[in-house]
């Protein structure tokens, strides 16, 4: 723990309670280091290989995903790789949805007319499977209220009835323990838990790289991406790579230092830093009258009644959200019981 903190010191030294990780993740100093220097050395026209930034980012993030380096591809948005996944599903496949997802996760199945979206509450998902039904889309944790979804009762549903599963893990990659080959299709943006600039994104595909097209496939994704700048691509890359977007580089170059460090602190770790905290407002908010919605294990807690506080918070110097009705806080590994504290006794007052 004594080594945790340490780490932490040294790379966060925020201006404000912030508590607001679910939508955003403060950027470690040496992310930031790295966005400098990439950006110099752009503006001084020295070289820079930012694409090794991007190969040591996609790296990492197999090994805190649990799957070979193959099987991961790069872009910046979540949409993006939701929007590949839909448009290679048949005319009139059924996709399951959780009621009330994220709609990055879901909209673009709804986009496409022909297929046949069905919602149901997330806590009915796995008993909802059907023989027909093709897909399972849905995020490991909601962002509106921080529940988690039971993704090994979801799978065992899916394997029963030949459906593949979608899951994005935007709100769970870098707190919640999450072996990403136990599925077919895994998403996420970078920004949030992982602590990456914003336009950062991966994407998990299967063995046989589940029958997607590379539809937006440019140089990058050619298997010698130098020789594929001019005219149609010979070869396509062999592994989850041909599904890259062009990467926004300078993004990758903080991103990887981040992904280091979270992989360096340990999810385990984190998970357990961020709980404590989570419990601890729990705790506190119901000695003074407020019960939060139900989200065990989750460092996101939603509070009914209280979003209409968000803007008195702020102006005291804690940063929170407000989303569906309800105040939301979110608990990372630059927190302290100290920030846990003032905000109760902020929403004493």
């Amino acid at each position: 723990m004594e080594i945790f903190e340490s780490l932490v010191r040294a790379e966060f030294a925020p201006q404000s309670t912030y508590l607001n990780t679910a939508a955003l993740g403060l950027l470690p100093a040496r992310a930031v280091r790295a966005l400098h220097t990439a950006v110099d050395t752009a503006a001084s026209g020295r070289p820079l290989d930012m694409f090794a930034d991007v190969e040591a980012a996609r790296a990492c993030f197999a090994r805190l995903t649990g799957v070979p380096v193959h099987r991961v591809a790069a872009g910046s948005s979540v949409a993006v790789y939701s929007g590949l996944i839909a448009a290679a599903l048949p005319e009139g496949a059924e996709v399951l949805t959780a009621e009330g997802d994220f709609s990055s996760t879901v909209n673009p199945f709804h986009v496409r007319r022909d297929l046949k979206v069905r919602s149901v509450p997330l806590e009915q998902l796995a008993e909802a499977v059907r023989p027909g039904t093709a897909l399972v889309a849905v995020s490991a944790v909601q962002s509106a209220d921080g529940r988690i979804a039971d993704l090994s009762a979801i799978r065992e549903a899916a394997r029963e009835h030949g459906a593949r599963t979608y899951i994005d893990v935007s709100q769970a990659a870098g707190w919640l323990d999450f072996d990403a080959s136990a599925h077919d299709y895994v998403s996420a943006v970078a920004y949030k838990w992982l602590l990456c600039p914003r336009g950062v994104a991966f994407l998990v595909v299967p063995e046989d790289l589940g029958d997607l097209s590379p539809l937006f496939a440019g140089w990058v994704a050619g298997e010698r991406p130098w020789d594929s700048c001019y005219g149609p691509i010979e070869e396509l890359a062999r592994s989850a790579r041909r599904f890259d977007e062009s990467p926004a580089l300078f993004c990758y170059a903080g991103a990887r230092r981040s992904l280091e460090l979270v992989e360096e602190l340990g999810v385990s770790a984190v998970r357990a830093h961020d709980l404590a905290l989570a419990e601890r407002f729990r705790t506190g908010l119901r000695s003074l009258g407020h019960e939060p919605l139900p989200a065990p294990g989750s460092p996101i807690v939603s509070v009914p009644g209280l979003d209409h506080r968000r803007e008195e918070l702020s102006g005291a110097g804690i940063e929170v959200a407000a989303r569906a009705g309800n105040l939301r806080v979110a608990f990372h590994l630059y927190n302290t019981p100290e920030d846990v504290d003032r905000l109760l006794d902020v929403l004493a007052g």
